[in-house]
């Protein structure tokens, strides 16, 4: 079918006389009244769907997708009152302005349930069916249920100190969710309105999903899988990836609020050391500052700064400074963030013009202007003192934004900002619209300073509240939750779906931040920890202390045990974090994200990678034993190394735990080569010895190893590693095959030790035509063996008797 150049005019269909229907090149575009629906393809299997009202068009502008992502467009070919594209067919009947999508072989991915509402007062919504099966996940860090079926939620970013199961809305609005179950399989919907949006899972009306906000643009993605992965990997293609993280902040990490001194931080550095416990960053909440204000260091407590950061460095432990973004009303103080920010106008004014002053930890504070690229600029620049005192990375709290003494916790809705660049047209603009995105667009001005004051540095900036898209600037944390059982299952759910909602690196106060955990459960939340993408311990003040040895030494050496296998596992950990970085898929997964089949959906067992699934109780408060579910194609037991034996079920397999204290479960795929490291105390020390491959050996046989320099311009400089490693069986034996590697960084090793797990019994081991020794452990069934190391690539055979 020819397409319709968009420049025709609107031509009448067969439709009802008050609607028309237009082809454009890119998607359809159908008015009725002065209501309109634009549909078009980003490409074959993402769509954006905008409306109009009373023929105006909102603003195309976006903080969540950047303008060379929303213009993206892909032909389609024209079918009447709808398009084809590679992969989905659309239609929006004329008549009701439903959207109705399927793909291609004819399954439906979604369709509307009732025409969209827009309301004269700027509120609308949109409402779609729920099919029977289909489940819901993602929006991040929500509280609720681990399937948000059957929920409602409120996108309003809030300081909820103490939060707990039914809290909302809590610290971050991530208005984008992801469907499994369905008919076609999985799609997502983004909805690219910061306002106070809401989004309702059939939990007022059964089988009716409802979106709407009180003002804002309809402007939603629809993000056709259908696999999950496909879904998620193209989400992070609207919003952006989050960029590989410095190799240090993916160590242990230690925090409390607060380490009150320079003596109390060298103390913890020493015992830290002493006791063996390998760590990376221990963290500076707002005592280390004078009188609370950022940017500050309290002269008493913190004489000299850059010399405790430099001696911990050469500890191999790194620091990170809070910097919140309220700014004490200092005038005539000397007080320089407060006088540069007044003389170059980047603070909030109330609606009467006035600099806006409220409450905050420093006592009377204000604000900048973020949604103002100048404001930003000046914000990064604040930076430059603690950059250069050694400061490795920072931490941006309170940033929802939190105010004290008012019952909304946060600025009046009147409180004005000015909006300049990223395309939106420069105006004024009212903190409820630009509340959702505040902490997003502070973040932003944090990383962006520090890329513009080091270079050569990956900025490390974690923050609190953040809108869609904010993983391209900051490492986020789940809030100030509870030290309580159902805070660590809670926490762990939150971490997957933030991984589902672009933010990958993410991370629990680990203990839990109020109240104090028995010593059980400070362990099994430490055990558990060690395997997320970050791992940080943290409490409040007048809280019992959660470093590692406050239980004991049994506690301690079990919670010393977890971290050391982080370390160990560094290789496999870094090599995920960069997959992530490139393709978008989470560091931490649902078991179902790799194994949709198996209906495996405990929110307690999840993914590292594809290969490493970490299985703790449903219950993890009882003693009771429990299954765990395997999807199929078999798994090995981490710690042992050998097979599991499990139950066969309909759509996956099982094998039940009892729980202990001195055991997380932990499983291997059958067909993954793990690589792994020797010990060490900081991720800044090299590695003594060789490099580690387990190969567990199983259909789709495959490893993935990836380091560098941990600079920013590592790969545009060819300062990295990459090799890719397979498996498979053969007439001989079991080959294994080492591709040639990618990159020049020279490797910290010069051997390979390989571990061979299922091996009952060998001839021998050959590397191309030259035997090798090896050594049987008969009791654990597997051989080892060690290879000389070589970039170029190389085959191993295990020959049989």
């Amino acid at each position: 079918m020819r397409l319709l150049p968009t420049t025709l005019s609107a031509i009448a269909m067969a439709t009802p006389a008050a609607a028309q229907v237009r082809a454009l090149d890119n998607g359809v575009e159908v008015t009725r009244g002065g209501m309109a629906v634009r549909v078009t393809a980003l490409s074959a299997s993402v769509l954006r769907v905008r409306m109009a009202r009373d023929g105006q068009w909102p603003e195309d502008a976006s903080w969540a997708v950047p303008a060379e992502v929303r213009t993206r467009s892909t032909k389609v070919r024209a079918r009447g009152d709808g398009f084809d594209t590679d992969a989905l067919t659309v239609k929006v009947d004329p008549a009701t302005l439903r959207l109705t999508v399927h793909e291609r072989g004819g399954r439906l991915v979604m369709a509307d349930n009732a025409d969209p509402v827009m309301r004269a007062d700027g509120s609308f919504e949109l409402s779609f069916a729920m099919p029977v099966g289909e489940r819901y996940f993602g929006l991040g860090d929500k509280t609720g249920p681990f399937d948000r079926r059957g929920a409602s939620y409120v996108h309003w970013n809030t300081d909820t100190f103490g939060y707990g199961r039914e809290t909302d809305p809590t610290y971050k609005s991530i208005p984008f969710y992801v469907t499994t179950g369905g008919g076609f399989g999985s799609y997502g919907l983004f909805l690219d309105n910061p306002t106070r949006s809401w989004f309702d899972f059939g939990h007022r009306s059964d089988g009716k999903l409802k979106i709407g906000a009180p003002d804002g643009p309809v402007d939603y993605y629809l993000i056709a899988g259908p696999m999950l992965s496909e879904v998620v990997q193209r989400y992070h293609g609207l919003t952006g990836t989050a960029p590989l993280i410095a190799p240090w902040g993916l160590g242990y990490q230690q925090s409390r609020y607060s380490y009150m001194s320079d003596t109390e931080v060298r103390d913890l550095a020493a015992r830290l050391r002493k006791e063996r416990i390998p760590t990376d960053v221990i963290w500076l909440d707002i005592d280390f500052q004078d009188r609370n204000r950022p940017f500050t260091t309290n002269p008493k407590t913190f004489p000299d700064l850059p010399r405790l950061a430099r001696d911990l460095k050469s500890e191999g432990i790194g620091l990170v400074a809070i910097t919140d973004l309220h700014i004490a009303h200092a005038p005539s103080q000397g007080y320089a963030p407060f006088d540069s920010g007044a003389a170059g106008n980047h603070f909030l004014r109330t609606a009467k013009g006035r600099t806006y002053v409220a409450p905050v930890w420093p006592g009377d504070s204000v604000f900048p202007d973020f949604t103002r690229e100048a404001s930003r600029e000046w914000w990064g620049g604040l930076y430059k003192d603690f950059v250069r005192a050694g400061i490795a990375g920072f931490w941006n709290d309170m940033n929802e934004p939190a105010i004290f003494e008012t019952p909304s916790k946060t600025m009046p809705l009147d409180t004005v900002h000015r909006i300049e660049g990223d395309g939106f047209a420069a105006r004024e603009a009212s903190h409820a619209e630009v509340h959702n995105v505040y902490g997003m667009q502070n973040s932003r001005a944090t990383f962006e300073g520090l890329k513009k004051l080091d270079p050569a540095a990956r900025p490390f900036v974690m923050t609190r509240a953040t809108y869609a898209g904010g993983q391209r600037y900051a490492v986020t944390w789940t809030g100030d939750n509870n030290a309580t059982w159902e805070h660590l299952k809670l926490s762990v759910q939150q971490l997957v779906n933030l991984g589902l909602s672009g933010f990958s690196y993410s991370a629990a106060d680990i203990g839990g931040f109020t109240g104090g955990p028995s010593p059980e459960l400070l362990t099994r939340w430490m055990q558990i920890g060690a395997f997320t993408p970050v791992m940080r311990v943290h409490a409040a003040v007048n809280t019992p202390r959660s470093e590692p040895w406050v239980d004991g030494p049994e506690h301690l050496a079990l919670r010393r045990a977890a971290i050391e296998e982080r370390y160990r596992l560094f290789p496999y950990l870094y090599a995920v974090a960069e997959q992530h970085a490139r393709s978008g898929d989470p560091i931490m997964r649902p078991v179902f994200y790799n194994y949709a089949s198996s209906g495996c959906d405990s929110p307690m067992s999840f993914t590292l990678g594809r290969d490493l699934m970490v299985a703790a109780s449903p219950k993890p408060e009882s003693p009771q034993p429990y299954d765990v579910c395997l999807p199929r194609g078999g798994w090995y037991d981490y710690w042992t190394g050998r097979s599991v034996v499990a139950t066969v079920g309909k759509t996956a397999d099982s094998v039940t735990e009892t729980p202990r204290i001195d055991r997380l479960p932990v499983f291997v795929r059958a067909g993954a080569i793990i690589p792994r490291q020797p010990l060490v105390q900081s991720l800044s020390e090299t590695p003594k010895g060789a490099l580690e491959l387990l190969v567990y050996p199983g259909d789709d046989c495959s490893g993935t190893l990836y380091l560098d320099d941990g600079k920013a311009d590592a790969i545009a400089r060819g300062a990295y590693l990459r090799q890719s490693f397979r498996c498979s069986t053969t007439e001989k034996g079991l080959r294994i095959d080492l591709d040639a590697r990618q990159g020049n960084l020279k490797p910290w090793w010069r051997e390979i030790a390989m571990t061979v797990h299922a091996v009952s019994d060998f001839g021998a081991v050959r590397l191309g035509r030259r035997t090798i020794a090896a050594r049987m452990d008969e009791s654990a069934d597997r051989v080892r063996f060690t290879l000389p190391d070589s970039a170029g690539a190389a085959t191993i055979t295990l020959v049989g008797p």
